[in-house]
């Protein structure tokens, strides 16, 4: 059998970065009517490129199959939409954009992020592909387009007059298989002058971190600012800024423009980012191999931590229903023995079931009901924003618990 083959250069994929077994798609949640019925369950086996080192899933599922109808919705994170908010104070501050100028977003999900730019007189155009979340955007008034961005679609919006003088990729770029196509559509929407800015999960902090639950088959690629960079100046787009931003446990927030536009000068910190990946070791295949180890110490300390709270008769449910902790709890074998339930704030998962697990999602009221002995943070990213919503859980001795980066009950 052939090896796989970089989605960006082509090469082929012979290093391992870390082997989660098979799992589900995570946010193919279950309806109470699914749980008879078989799942699929694909290979998670993160590879990276020895000649580009993008770490990379290959495509099991297109993602017409994975986002035509989607279940996450960005505006139930009251730290995310602080995020979004910031970001564009940030961007009309430091670009000057107003109502003579353009914001496109890709992958725009409710309208979390246009929605402070619409509010600042700036015009603004989403472009997401799951219907039910894009209803939701248009519902508020967010111009949004059913699409996803290719090359093709970037030329049918260029001819509509749909350039962006900011246009914005968060959390987008990790979930094309097509990785040039999506970034050739990005090069094409964007006007002479103008700003792409680009977050993303940094893979860095993840193997820094032990963030391996954040691997799952909607991610397909993972990416440092070298491998970014490479891609999209393949392109003909340079990197002029870079900056550091603490969600999903530390992503990077990049700014590009057209390699012959000169408007925008490269900061020092590009380089200085670019050298701390470096020393990390990030251009070495040797560091990628170590990574798999991490992830199994994880799995053998979460299930000593169940398993020995099941056999003292204390009680363990989790919090949140995201993508990242259906990894975690597939590769562990962690079933509804060991955690009775999750609870999600979003209503749009709750009285459905985590794919693999069937572990039941409630509203977050439920906690006060059953009053469990341990609260297991499955969205960790979110840690502080949970413990203070959910800070009563102390009256009746409860704690919480963080699976990631290691095992850990907080005070």
């Amino acid at each position: 059998m052939s090896s796989p083959s970089c989605r960006f250069c082509n090469t082929p994929l012979r290093y391992s970065l870390v082997d989660l077994g098979m799992a589900p798609l995570s946010n193919a949640y279950l309806k109470p009517g699914d749980l008879e019925r078989a799942e699929a369950f694909y290979p998670l086996h993160a590879r990276v490129c020895s000649a580009c080192r993008l770490v990379q899933l290959p495509e099991f599922q297109s993602p017409e199959q994975i986002f035509g109808h989607y279940a996450y919705f960005s505006s139930y994170s009251d730290s995310w939409l602080d995020h979004a908010q910031r970001y564009a104070e940030a961007m009309i501050d430091r670009f000057g954009f107003a109502e003579h100028s353009s914001v496109v977003e890709i992958a725009s999900n409710d309208g979390y992020l246009l929605q402070f730019f619409k509010a600042r007189g700036v015009p603004v155009l989403g472009i997401e592909p799951a219907r039910n979340v894009a209803a939701v955007a248009q519902a508020a008034g967010i111009p949004t387009l059913m699409k996803f961005l290719g090359v093709a679609t970037a030329h049918e919006l260029r001819a509509q007059n749909h350039g962006a003088d900011l246009l914005v990729g968060n959390n987008v770029l990790a979930h094309v298989p097509d990785i040039n196509d999506f970034v050739g559509g990005l090069k094409i929407l964007l006007n002479e002058g103008g700003v792409l800015t680009l977050e993303f999960q940094h893979l860095m902090r993840l193997m820094q971190f032990n963030q391996f639950d954040t691997i799952y088959h909607e991610h397909f690629s993972y990416l440092s600012l070298l491998t970014a960079e490479a891609i999209l100046a393949a392109h003909g787009l340079k990197v002029f800024d870079v900056e550091e931003i603490p969600t999903h446990g530390g992503s990077l927030r990049v700014f590009a423009r057209h390699a012959g536009d000169e408007t925008h000068a490269v900061t020092p910190r590009v380089a200085t980012l670019r050298a701390d990946e470096v020393r990390f070791g990030l251009e070495k295949l040797e560091t990628y191999a170590a990574f798999g180890e991490q992830a199994s110490e994880t799995k053998f300390a979460l299930l000593d931590f169940l398993i020995e709270a099941r056999r003292a008769g204390k009680t363990v449910i989790g919090y949140g229903a995201p993508a990242k902790g259906n990894t975690l709890l597939n590769y562990c074998g962690v079933r509804g023995d060991l955690l009775a339930y999750t609870v999600d704030r979003s209503p749009h998962k709750q009285g459905l079931f985590l794919p693999g697990t069937h572990i039941p999602i409630f509203a977050p009221e439920k906690i006060s009901e059953t009053r469990p002995d341990y609260v297991l943070i499955l969205a960790w990213n979110l840690k502080d924003e949970i413990v203070a919503q959910m800070a009563h859980i102390r009256a009746w001795g409860g704690r919480f618990a963080l699976p990631i980066p290691h095992l850990e009950v907080l005070n």
